[in-house]
């Protein structure tokens, strides 16, 4: 859902007057995808199916503690029973990939994320645990089966990470179809950048992935009919990079010194606002963007994948 109208400022369009950019709230689509869930959920309770969430942590985050948080309690809205399980910061890789293959082996159990990053005074192959959670319950699509399904277009068989899929929710809410166009992705992060570029690829944009090392960011930036950052730098892109009227999606989440503020700080994305605003045909927030459709993502994903138990007849 957006959010009211795109408003006329003064400048080239109608009457010397051009539109602004439509504001593309993720907390209006969070909501109404929650609501969704929240019927699928009774259903698959009728068929005596009760979608489970496992969050497994390792020590004691603060940070972690707070989206651990968000996430049961996006789970306790539309009706799947989820379970926080904490493990001392003294866990050893052993015992970790044990808990693992218990929860793995649990069938109440449909969909097992480890809680990055992990909290140890013991070194731990990160890689090794998050790609020992069985496919079948990697709801934050991390694993190399379902990278790799997704990256040969293997949709209906994987499971896709939150926050690349709840862009693409997003995108579509703007009603902009993304087959045909130009997509520009900066950042190739395996949980943003790398599965956002296969999901538009396989959504039939044409895609240039952009990073450090790409030379004259803003001339790729200015192409884009549908750019999506995750570079994790604040305000990095600036609205004169902006193709005019193109979709303008933040992933970046930045805190940056606010004197006016009571916490002396504020949240901040990727793309410098103000100025996209200005440019852009369509534009996500921060805070209120991309962050609220990760954890919606999360729900459907475990969703489905008490779906998909429920077809199998397992």
């Amino acid at each position: 859902m957006l959010t009211l109208g795109r408003h006329l400022t003064s400048g080239r369009g109608l009457g010397g007057r051009r539109a602004v950019a439509t504001v593309v709230s993720g907390l209006q689509t969070s909501k109404m995808l929650r609501e969704r869930l929240k019927r699928e959920v009774e259903d698959l309770r009728a068929a005596k199916v009760v979608p489970g969430l496992m969050v497994l942590q390792v020590g004691n985050r603060e940070d972690s503690n707070l989206y651990i948080s968000s996430k049961l309690k996006a789970a306790a809205e539309v009706g799947i029973e989820a379970w926080h399980v904490r493990l001392p910061d003294t866990v050893t890789q052993d015992e970790l990939l044990r808990t693992v293959a218990s929860v793995n082996a649990d069938p109440a159990v449909h969909g097992l994320i480890v809680q990055l990053p992990l909290d140890c005074v013991e070194p731990v192959d990160v890689e090794k645990v998050t790609d020992a959670v069985s496919p079948l319950k990697d709801v934050d699509g991390l694993t190399c089966v379902n990278a790799g399904k997704l990256s040969r277009g293997d949709l209906s068989r994987c499971f896709v990470p939150c926050t690349p899929n709840g862009c693409m929710e997003l995108i579509a809410r703007t009603g902009v179809s993304v087959a045909g166009k130009h997509a520009v992705v900066i950042g190739r992060s395996k949980i943003v950048g790398a599965p956002m570029r296969d999901l538009l690829l396989w959504n039939h944009a044409t895609v240039t992935t952009c990073h450090s090392k790409t030379p004259d960011l803003p001339r790729q930036v200015g192409m884009a009919d549908i750019l999506v950052v995750g570079a994790g730098r604040a305000e990095m892109v600036r609205g004169d990079w902006l193709k005019e009227g193109s979709v303008v999606i933040d992933c970046g989440i930045n805190y940056v010194l606010d004197e006016s503020k009571p916490s002396g700080k504020r949240v901040v994305g990727d793309v410098h606002y103000a100025s996209a605003y200005q440019r852009a045909g369509f534009i996500t927030p921060v805070p209120g963007g991309v962050g609220p459709m990760t954890v919606a993502m999360l729900m459907q994903n475990t969703v489905l994948s008490a779906r998909r138990e429920l077809a199998a007849g397992r």
